[in-house]
């Protein structure tokens, strides 16, 4: 399950980029042979990316769109990606603080084929919390 803030429809079917890498600083002190220091550095973060069949609802596409035009006002928002059990209850949860969108993808279309037709979103996030 995801919640986004202020998107009442976001059912999912693949959710990903989920991570945080930290870089390594490495600090060499003067007068001591035996190696350099390793310090933490900045801490990075994917992109989220949600799939999703397409659908009618226009509530993403329009929150990729006021990125695209620049309207600054309320593009970012918190995300929590929620994993659920067989019964629905919750198990863990990962709350993604400052959130906007990326990039948009639309659905592939094809005649010959049957498969669903898939649209995807990209979003960037500055900070992750397991709660």
């Amino acid at each position: 399950m995801v919640e986004i803030d202020g998107v009442s429809n976001a059912r999912f079917q693949e959710v990903g980029g989920i991570d945080a890498t930290t870089d390594v600083i490495e600090y060499r002190e003067g007068g001591t042979m035996l190696g350099s220091r390793k310090l933490p550095g900045q801490t990075k973060h994917s992109n989220l990316t949600l799939k999703r069949g397409y659908t009618d609802d226009n509530q993403l596409f329009a929150w990729y769109e006021s990125v695209m035009s620049g309207k600054t006002e309320r593009i970012r928002r918190n995300i929590s990606v929620v994993q659920l059990d067989m019964a629905g209850t919750e198990v863990h949860r990962w709350n993604l603080f400052e959130a906007f969108p990326v990039k948009y993808t639309a659905p592939s279309f094809n005649a010959k084929g049957n498969e669903l037709s898939i649209e995807t979103l990209e979003v960037a996030y500055e900070r992750i919390e397991r709660a």
